[in-house]
């Protein structure tokens, strides 16, 4: 009972988790062909895997039954979330490494409850106000030097704050495309709307050489492979299923836990040594996203 009582809470959780893996899996195999290839790749990949499974599930391989209003909203989630943000996103792990790219991240719950302020109305409590600063205040502290001064690429900051605003939005987004819709149905329409303005960029940037190479390189198509079912497939499935099933700055709130879960894996995955000061601005940044849901 308890459990069912909480399960969106708990699909938010697993998300976290999720997309743990999947940032390391990408990011091993970013830096050996490149964020464009890496994520070509794996939308593709991931149009397929939510195909099969809607095809067991729903009996259908693509969502012919979605509104003009699911394809429309979740096709615009899907250009903006799985596109725009990830492209952001993908591009600061190969600057920052994957760990502080999640911790800029945690920003994504402040941004989506900005958002809502604006696209749903929503108005901001003064508690709500205290947890962006208590956050944002654990943000610097991580990418921040003995001396106040940036420590890490501000290129790459930048990058990695842009996956969190396309993050956010698209996260607005899909809570308003669903409308009650299958979230594994919902997740492939905004797969399919991301892998084609991933193969529309390529085609411009004449990238599918790398492509193709990437495609033939055992050891990234394995980081591919199992970043694509951790995040694309499982991940975002599970993030839209916890958006069906508990508010949105909840889910949005246990779904940024990721930078705490990531920074002992990344460090054993790629000799990355954890200082004091990471620990510490993660535990603010989450103290402070925990106070903005309250």
């Amino acid at each position: 009972m308890l459990f069912q009582l909480h399960i969106g809470e708990v699909a938010s959780l697993l998300t976290a988790v999720c997309w743990t893996f999947s940032a390391l899996f990408f990011e091993k195999a970013g830096r050996r062909v490149g964020s464009l290839s890496v994520n070509i790749i794996r939308i593709f990949l991931a149009v397929i895997l939510l195909g099969i499974c809607t095809l067991f599930t729903r009996g259908m391989f693509f969502p012919l039954d979605a509104t003009p209003y699911n394809w429309f909203w979740l096709g615009l989630s899907g250009i903006i979330g799985f596109f725009v943000g990830d492209l952001f996103l993908f591009q600061s792990y190969l600057l920052i490494g994957s760990r502080t790219s999640q911790l800029i991240m945690s920003l994504s719950p402040m941004l989506t409850a900005l958002i809502g302020r604006f696209f749903l109305g929503e108005i901001l409590s003064l508690k709500s106000i205290s947890g962006i600063v208590v956050s944002v205040l654990g943000i610097m502290i991580v990418v921040a030097g003995k001396r106040l001064r940036l420590s890490i690429s501000p290129k790459g900051f930048l990058f990695a704050l842009g996956g969190a605003l396309g993050q956010a939005v698209g996260l607005v987004l899909s809570k308003k495309g669903m409308d009650g819709y299958d979230a594994v149905a919902s997740t492939q329409i905004r797969a399919i709307f991301g892998f084609i303005c991933f193969a529309l960029a390529v085609s411009f940037l004449k990238r599918w050489n790398r492509v193709f190479y990437a495609v033939k390189d055992v050891s990234s198509m394995k980081s591919i492979t199992w970043g694509s079912v951790f995040g694309p497939f499982i991940g975002v499935s599970l993030s839209l299923f916890a958006l069906q099933h508990t508010e949105t700055g909840i889910a949005a709130t246990l779904m940024a836990l990721t930078p705490v879960f990531i920074i002992v894996p990344s460090a054993i995955m790629f000799n990355e040594k954890i200082t004091a000061r990471q620990v510490i601005g993660a535990v603010i940044s989450m103290m402070g996203a925990t106070l903005f849901f309250l």
